[in-house]
């Protein structure tokens, strides 16, 4: 081996090499920022958001339906003649026909008879007899009588059969907190009530009202 040989300078790095990690990495950050989407809270895209809340729904939908129905209730004794005289116009003058009946306003004014499990009968002047009415005051309400009376809350809005359920259980809710917070049902046996609400006709004399308003008199 020559001094020459012994004396040769090391094979320098590449220069390439160097740079091409640094340069792959900000590569990809450079990806992943482009294909990264910022969410604010509380937007449409917030998937929080998407999940489907009932008692939001009802709170929110409760007064316009409470509004129509306090618009439109006829007196109970009305409503009972025309539904004698042509059932199908007063579900269209009163209510939203449904595939079982349909859901009618009505306002009532009647005395109120002995409670169980929060439903107490009626004793209304006037109606047709054998006419049986009665109200749910809960705590626990129950059916989708204010769900499906306005005629444009449908099945197809929501995403499921559960979540179409909860819509109506929601505006139940909001319903009661609404109306019901305050009502003694301990001392509403033998008082006057003014109860304007809605009800599904399914045997023209059996009224199962849900309340929108109560008053005691």
């Amino acid at each position: 081996m020559t001094d020459a040989t012994l004396m040769a300078p090391a094979p320098k790095k590449s220069k390439v090499k160097g740079w091409i990690l640094p340069a792959c990495i900000a590569a990809v950050v450079a990806g992943i920022a482009l294909d990264t989407k910022v969410v604010t809270v509380g937007s449409d895209e917030d998937v929080r958001e998407q999940v489907f809340d009932p008692d939001g729904f009802g709170r929110a939908t409760f007064p316009r339906i409470q509004s129509r129905v306090l618009e439109i209730a006829p007196d109970a004794v009305q409503l009972a003649q025309e539904l004698a005289d042509d059932k199908a116009a007063a579900i269209e003058a009163y209510g939203t026909k449904t595939a079982i009946g349909g859901v009618l306003a009505v306002s009532v004014i009647g005395v109120a008879g002995e409670g169980r499990s929060g439903i107490f009968p009626l004793t209304v002047a006037g109606l047709p007899e054998g006419t049986n009415v009665r109200m749910q005051t809960g705590p626990a309400i129950n059916g989708t009588d204010l769900r499906d009376f306005p005629g444009d809350i449908t099945f197809g809005q929501f995403k499921n059969q559960i979540e179409f359920q909860d819509a109506g259980s929601g505006l139940n809710r909001a319903m009661a907190a609404d109306v019901l917070a305050d009502l003694d049902r301990d001392g509403l046996s033998g008082q006057t009530v003014s109860v304007t609400g809605v009800f599904t006709l399914i045997n023209p004399k059996n009224w199962l009202i849900t309340p929108v308003a109560i008053e005691v008199e």
